[in-house]
């Protein structure tokens, strides 16, 4: 697969041939669906709690004694039937990830990176790189292409002063190779890809 490289502002700077194996693919909604829920689950707090019988504030004493009253046993006030009594197996704080294998985790990444060059919104830049952090610079240049909402994947390393002027933009995100994800991938309209991303891409998934 060959697609056009451009720089920031537009202007060509020639072809880049892309590994049919990382974007060639055939996208299987199925493959994308497990990674993003295996994301979402590791990224979930789990911090939910409720009170049991055994942590709610309420005295122990047997609240009315045992015959007589015409009603039905109880001992403490703090059982889950009454009223502000404890919650019976309630939320409790915990892990919501899951087990997905290495190899599936870099499959969901070729299908993510196949979906945006099937659908046509992969763009390949020369680099990501800015000579002064000017977010006026960054705001036209992306409003020039035509990009939405974008993802940017730099290489290994990220520029600094693209990545302060991208801070101030709602609608620009930018990753190093190591920090791209599906989730993030499939969240934005455009997904932009320096030349030194797309090798190290190729390197980290081979």
């Amino acid at each position: 697969m060959k697609l056009d490289v451009i720089k920031l502002d537009g202007a060509a700077a020639g072809t880049l041939d892309l590994d049919e194996a990382l974007f060639g693919l055939e996208p299987r909604a199925d493959v994308l669906h497990r990674v993003v829920r295996w994301q979402r689950a590791r990224a979930q707090q789990g911090t939910h709690k409720t009170k049991g019988r055994s942590e709610v504030s309420y005295s122990t004493k047997k609240i009315y004694r045992q015959k007589g009253t015409g009603g039905a046993r109880h001992g403490s006030r703090k059982a889950p039937i009454f009223r502000k009594g404890g919650i019976y197996k309630g939320p409790t704080p915990r892990s919501h990830a899951h087990d997905l294998t290495k190899k599936f985790r870099a499959l969901g990444l070729k299908h993510a990176l196949s979906a945006k060059a099937t659908a046509g919104n992969l763009v390949i830049v020369e680099d990501a790189k800015l000579a002064e952090a000017k977010t006026a610079f960054l705001a036209k240049a992306v409003k020039e292409q035509g990009w939405k909402r974008v993802l940017v994947i730099d290489g290994t390393d990220v520029c600094e002063n693209f990545k302060a002027a991208a801070a101030n933009l709602s609608n620009v995100d930018i990753l190093p190779t190591m920090g791209a994800n599906v989730y993030d991938i499939l969240k934005r309209d455009t997904l932009v890809i320096t030349r030194a991303g797309i090798e190290a891409l190729e390197a980290r998934l081979k």
